[in-house]
C-alpha cells in the first residue's frame, strides 16, 4: 500500500503540472553546456521546429584556422552544439562561419551536412569566388552571406565588397548579413536602399545604450524593415547592455519595439558559443527572454519557427 504522505505528494505534483501552462514546462534535464553558464533548460518550451537562426561551430582539430584568422573557441564543435539544443529545446538551426576561419566556410558546411535537413548556413566570402563555387555553397544549405565588419582592421571582407556581390548573390535568392556597429549602420544607409537581396542585422543592428531607441541606427532599420526586403535577428549581444543579466531591460526595450513594429521580420539567435565573451551567459535565460519580448504565442511561434522558414527556406 502507498504511504498516505507519497500519495499526497504524488497527486500534488500531478495537479502542478496539469496546472502549468506548456510553455512554462520544464523538461527533466540539466547539465552544464560548454561555452554557456548555468544548468538548467529553459523555462519556455520551444515550439516544434523553433530555429536558433545564429550560432557558430569551431573545431581545432578537424579545421584548424587559416594562418590569417582568429583564435578558435575551444569546446564549440558540433558535438557541444547538439547539447546546448536539447538544453533550450530548438530543432533548426542557421550556422554562421565565425569571423576566425576568415572565408573558409568548411566548418560550417560540414556541420550543415551532419544536422541534415534542419541546417542552413551563411557563408563569408570575398569576390574571387566564382559563379560555379557559388552554385556548390548553395547546394550544401548555405542561404546568405556575412559581413562582420566592426573592426575594420582585422576584418576579412569591407564595406565595397557589401554591393557587388549582393548582386552576384541575388540570382541564388541569398540575402547579406550585416555585423557592424550603429554608427556605421547610420553612415551606409544608402547603400542599404540600393542592394537588390534581403538584408539581415545581427543582434539588433548593435543599438546601444544608454541611447537605446533614440540612436539613429533604430530609426535606420525600423525604414528598412517596413520596405519589407529587411530581417532583425533578436540575439543578446554584450557591448549594447548597461543592465546585463538576468533582465537585461535595456535591450528588452529594443526588442519589444522590434516585436510591436514587425513581428513578421524577426528571427531569433543565441550567438552561442558567445565568441567575445569571457563570462559565458545562461543560454536559457537567453531563450527565456522571448517571453518578456513576445508575450503572445502565436507571435514567438512566427518569430522561432514560421519567420526562419520564409528566410532560410526550411
Amino acid at each position: 500500500m502507498i504511504a498516505r504522505r507519497t500519495f499526497i505528494k504524488g497527486a500534488s505534483m500531478l495537479a502542478l503540472a496539469a496546472s502549468t501552462p506548456r510553455q512554462y514546462v520544464r523538461e527533466s534535464f540539466a547539465q552544464q553546456v560548454p561555452n554557456s553558464s548555468g544548468t538548467e533548460s529553459a523555462k519556455l518550451k520551444a515550439p516544434p521546429g523553433a530555429c536558433d537562426c545564429h550560432h557558430h561551430i569551431y573545431d581545432a582539430v578537424r579545421f584548424p584556422a587559416p594562418t590569417n584568422g582568429g583564435r578558435l573557441i575551444p569546446d564549440a564543435r558540433l558535438e557541444e552544439f547538439r547539447l546546448l539544443q536539447r538544453r533550450i529545446g530548438t530543432t533548426r538551426n542557421i550556422v554562421v562561419t565565425p569571423s576566425a576561419y576568415v572565408t573558409d566556410n568548411r566548418v560550417t558546411l560540414d556541420a550543415i551536412a551532419k544536422l541534415g535537413p534542419n541546417a542552413r548556413g551563411v557563408a563569408v566570402i570575398n569576390p574571387s569566388i566564382t559563379d560555379a563555387e557559388l552554385k556548390t555553397l548553395a547546394g550544401r544549405g548555405i542561404r546568405g552571406i556575412r559581413f562582420s565588419i566592426t573592426d575594420t582592421s582585422t576584418a576579412a571582407t569591407s564595406v565595397d565588397m557589401i554591393e557587388p556581390l549582393s548582386k552576384r548573390v541575388h540570382a541564388l535568392g541569398w540575402h547579406i548579413q550585416i555585423n557592424m556597429g550603429p554608427d556605421q549602420i547610420v553612415a551606409n544607409e544608402a547603400l542599404w536602399n540600393r542592394l537588390p537581396t534581403s538584408i539581415v542585422f545581427d543582434h539588433m543592428g548593435h543599438v546601444p545604450q544608454p541611447a537605446g531607441l533614440n540612436h539613429p541606427v533604430y530609426g535606420v532599420i525600423r525604414r528598412l524593415v517596413d520596405k519589407g526586403r529587411t530581417w532583425v535577428k533578436l540575439s543578446v549581444t554584450y557591448d549594447n547592455t548597461v543592465d546585463g543579466p538576468p533582465g537585461y531591460a535595456d535591450i528588452t526595450k529594443v526588442a519589444q519595439a522590434y516585436v510591436k513594429a514587425a513581428p513578421d521580420r524577426m528571427v531569433w539567435g543565441s550567438n552561442w558559443p558567445h565568441p567575445n565573451e569571457t563570462n559565458k551567459p545562461d543560454d536559457a535565460l537567453l531563450f527565456d527572454l522571448m517571453l518578456r519580448w513576445a508575450p503572445e504565442e502565436r507571435t514567438r511561434n512566427r518569430i522561432l519557427v514560421q519567420n526562419p522558414a520564409e528566410l532560410y527556406g526550411f
